[in-house]
């Protein structure tokens, strides 16, 4: 690696930008010959990103690869979560990339493997893991020549794949993605008892159950109700129940586990609003399962589309937030009033409506736009 990573002077230049204009810093000459102001911008950037995603990583002598990289590392938070659910002997990760999720994953294991087709990066991560006294087999090379090659068998292996194209787009379609998940999934299955593959939030799950084979589990992971990622475990030769697991980091909110097949013979009862208006989080609203969390909480819901349920006992262990509201007419709204809006199966966005009776945003204060059966409500919190 650049020997000038180690150099005080310019280890004490980047911690004193932190905070500084980016765009400014990058029109200056960089005050040291032996660097270029590019990679100084890039090493800030980096510490920015660290500062909210993985903070382990804010140590001296600790590289961080371009931005793209960072933006595509999952976080600490997800990682930490993931590896409090694997142990065994030897772990590899087949698309390491910046390595954070290799670096959590596998600390429950004797043997550790990182393969990656960037040198760049894993020259990075191999520096870092150097300093952090974490120790693994480094391979650079791509991950189909890899398996290929390989005559190993391993507990678990993981992939995190690229998800965008040749032209950088976005892709979400298992088959889009690189590596091919469909063409490989066999191959995989044969070298490892278990396979853990991350995949966008934006994934349909049904969709992800009719192309893969032998998942045993799906992970739909929040980090204060903004769902991260989706994790698939592929477990050789099953064929049992599919688990789904709806975990909300960092919220205070109950998880949920439910069979992936439950909410097909759930049924939901329907009610006008009682006392207390339940609103799922977002893994719940991500998994789909409306009829589900009807049944299972013994709570009624207001309209076939509307995901707002109801109760006149309150039910504390529900996944999502829970408001003791009454309904409302129009007028008894006044304007510049504060409320926290929200809008469900109803013909104006929270926008809109804020708009419309020239209201503020914010406050502790509740107003849900929405329908029952019998038609459109206005629900305030009491």
């Amino acid at each position: 690696m650049h020997s000038w990573h180690s150099k005080r002077e310019i280890q004490n230049y980047i911690n004193a930008n932190l905070n500084a204009d980016l765009h400014s810093l990058l029109l200056k000459k960089s005050p040291f010959p032996e660097v270029s102001m590019q990679e100084i911008v890039q090493q800030i950037k980096g510490r920015q990103v660290a500062q909210k995603k993985f903070p382990f990583l804010l140590q001296d002598g600790i590289i961080f690869p371009p931005q793209l990289n960072l933006e595509q590392s999952s976080s600490e938070k997800t990682a930490l979560y993931k590896s409090e659910i694997l142990k065994g002997e030897k772990f590899i990760d087949l698309t390491s990339g910046f390595g954070i999720d290799a670096y959590y994953l596998s600390k429950n294991f004797k043997e550790i493997t990182l393969v990656e087709q960037n040198k760049e990066l894993l020259d990075i991560v191999k520096h870092n893991w150097s300093i952090l006294g974490k120790k693994a087999n480094f391979i650079n090379e791509k991950l189909e020549d890899f398996l290929t090659e390989n005559n190993e068998n391993f507990d678990v292996i993981y992939l995190d794949p690229a998800r965008r194209d040749q032209n950088k787009n976005k892709v979400f379609l298992l088959e889009d993605l690189s590596p091919n998940i469909l063409e490989i999934q066999d191959q995989l299955l044969f070298i490892s008892e278990q396979v853990i593959i991350k995949l966008s939030p934006l994934i349909d799950l049904k969709y992800l159950i009719s192309v893969l084979k032998n998942i045993s589990k799906i992970e739909i992971i929040a980090v204060r109700n903004d769902v991260k990622e989706i994790v698939v475990f592929l477990s050789k030769n099953y064929s049992g129940e599919i688990m789904c697991n709806c975990v909300n980091l960092e919220s205070g909110e109950n998880d949920f586990s439910f069979d992936i097949h439950a909410e097909k013979n759930a049924q939901a009862e329907y009610s006008e609003p009682q006392q207390f208006i339940y609103i799922p989080n977002n893994t719940i609203m991500k998994a789909g399962i409306f009829n589900l969390i009807s049944s299972e909480f013994k709570l009624k819901k207001l309209h076939p589309n509307t995901h707002l349920y109801t109760s006149d006992v309150k039910i504390s262990d529900f996944p999502g937030r829970i408001l003791e509201m009454n309904v409302i007419d129009s007028k008894e709204i006044k304007k510049k009033e504060q409320f926290n809006l929200i809008s469900k199966n109803y013909p104006l966005k929270p926008e809109e409506i804020k708009k419309k009776y020239q209201l503020k945003d914010g406050g502790n204060q509740y107003l849900i736009f929405t329908q029952s059966k019998k038609g459109k409500i206005i629900l305030k919190s009491v």
